[in-house]
């Protein structure tokens, strides 16, 4: 299980579209949401925008909600 650092909200967006991840729309409140094809099918996650840090659990959550593997966490974390 891959250990997530805190990170700001810009710099969890850059690892996103690394990873394959698209920016959908900006919410109506300070949520992106970001999309990511994954066995042919289509999943979202909102991302809390202009945050300075992130909480850990909230960054490897939004990643999970991505469906990315532990495998490509380590990846794109190591970059």
């Amino acid at each position: 299980m891959p250990k997530v650092p805190s990170m700001s909200s810009k710099d969890l967006t850059r690892l996103l579209e690394k990873g394959g991840a698209v920016f959908v729309r900006q919410g109506s409140t300070d949520h992106a949401i970001y999309s990511r094809v994954f066995d042919c099918r289509r999943y979202s996650a909102p991302v809390q925008m202009g945050k300075k840090s992130l909480d850990p659990v909230y960054c490897k959550r939004v990643l999970r909600q991505l469906k990315f593997t532990n495998e490509e966490i380590e990846k794109l974390l190591s970059m």
